[in-house]
């Protein structure tokens, strides 16, 4: 039997960080993956999403050149060709957790794992022990009663990212953001694009301001939009999908080529024998403490499967804290109070922290500032004016109690505010760092002056 110090249960973006960070720590490490590494996130979604989305921005960029003072004649979209590029991406990032693993000389154990009492992993009839394991099973596309999933009309995120053939017309059930980002796909691609979300307002757990802009944005694009509605049934028989949805008005028939179900994610829990080793759980969520361990020593648990959010940051940082751990290390609590959310459709959502009724709930006074990127330069020479930056601050003490922003390119300026926040910085100290000209960035400095009625350009 081979023996470890620590076995990895699972190689996505908290499987495989957690790996590595155990084997930098001199741990001897091995990890357990049933299909790809790098699991759903690297092969079946961040990653693909985002090479998909990036292919539509390139062809709204070719279908709006005039816009851009630029000639471009036939521009047509490939829509195999689209979809071989983020298959291609995704192979390669999974070829490069492939090196990681060689060069941190972790052993890879392909197969599916099962675990075993005594800190054992079974995987395909052979056993492997270790001191501890890491469970980071990961998650899928949750199905719902009225939509069972068939793999042709009624489909999930996975096969939309493999579809043999465009479809014409398209209902997106759910607006989080898998389903606003594959609807922001195919409609940039020509497919007619509906969605249904069951709440009052899309993409639900952004700031209102945001999910109103967001809808306006979409809305512009051509895409519909049904809130306040459910999708009760879908009739299959015909050549496409007849959809049933429930709204405040009473009962509507949508036809379609195909519907997408995005309405959340399940815990891949099921057959990994939890049960076998007394592992406690909560309906589909392996119930740990601060530090990622469950109820039974000697084993943990980290990203989807545990209550924290379904991130893959927030998987990779859970690893990283429940080694470092194991290790002996002095740990710090993640801090899921400042964890960045991201949607990468078009236009982009990023947001860390209270949205402004959840600060005003906690009783904070507040100071709030919002700046547009109307009034950006950088956005205007861009064409990108769309959106805008949200600041939350308590107005006793200067903290910084949430950012909120919807524009092209944001997510990669929300690290700005989750520093802040991690560093404890005010209002006032955010003014006096000088932000470059033109950058879409300066639109946070911006709106922070907006906070404190100091806002230059407005």
């Amino acid at each position: 039997m081979s023996k470890y110090d620590i076995i990895v249960l699972g190689s996505g973006p908290g499987g495989y960080v957690t790996a590595i960070r155990a084997s930098q720590l001199g741990f001897k490490t091995a990890i357990v993956e049933k299909e790809s590494l790098g699991g759903v996130c690297l092969n079946w979604g961040c990653i693909p999403t985002k090479a998909l989305l990036k292919s539509a921005q390139v062809f709204e960029y070719l279908k709006h050149a005039e816009d851009y003072g630029l000639k471009v004649e036939g521009a047509d979209k490939d829509f195999d060709a689209v979809v071989k590029r983020s298959r291609n991406v995704a192979e390669g990032m999974s070829k490069g957790v492939q090196f990681l693993m060689k060069k941190n000389k972790i052993d890879v154990i392909d197969g599916f794992g099962k675990l075993k009492p005594g800190k054992k992993i079974e995987v395909d009839g052979k056993e492997y022990s270790a001191d501890n394991i890491i469970i980071a099973t990961g998650a899928r596309s949750r199905e719902l009663p009225s939509l069972p999933q068939d793999g042709e009309k009624i489909i999930g995120y996975r096969k939309a990212m493999t579809l043999d053939k465009q479809p014409k017309s398209m209902i997106v059930v759910g607006s989080g953001a898998i389903g606003c980002e594959f609807g922001s796909f195919y409609n940039s691609m020509g497919t007619d694009v509906t969605i249904v979300e069951y709440m009052p307002n899309i993409v639900p757990v952004e700031d209102e301001e945001v999910s109103k802009q967001f809808e306006r944005s979409l809305k512009k694009a051509g895409i519909k939009i049904m809130t306040n509605a459910s999708v009760e049934s879908v009739d299959t028989s015909g050549d496409g999908v007849v959809a049933t949805v429930k709204t405040k008005k009473g009962e509507e028939k949508l036809e379609a080529d195909i519907v997408l179900s995005a309405v959340g994610i399940k815990t891949n829990i099921e057959g990994i024998g939890l049960e076998d080793v007394g592992i406690i759980t909560d309906k589909d969520k392996v119930i740990v403490n601060d530090w990622y361990q469950t109820n039974m020593p000697g084993y943990y648990a980290i990203g989807d499967i545990t209550p924290g959010p379904a991130l893959a940051h927030v998987a990779s940082a859970e690893g990283i804290i429940c080694v470092e751990k194991i290790a002996g290390m002095h740990v710090e609590k993640l801090d899921y109070g400042n964890i960045p959310g991201c949607t990468y459709a078009s236009p982009e959502i990023a947001s860390v922290g209270m949205t402004e009724k959840q600060a005003k709930e906690a009783g904070y006074e507040l100071k709030i500032g919002k700046f547009p990127f109307s009034a950006s330069g950088k956005a205007s020479a861009s064409g990108n004016k769309d959106g805008f930056v949200k600041v939350i601050f308590d107005a006793k003490y200067g903290e910084w109690l949430g950012c909120h922003m919807i524009g092209a390119g944001v997510t990669d300026m929300i690290a700005e505010a989750v520093l802040g926040r991690k560093l404890e910085t005010t209002g006032h100290e955010v003014l006096k760092a000088v932000h470059p000209h033109p950058t879409m960035s300066e639109a946070v400095m911006e709106a922070v002056a907006a906070a404190y009625d100091e806002v230059i350009h407005l």
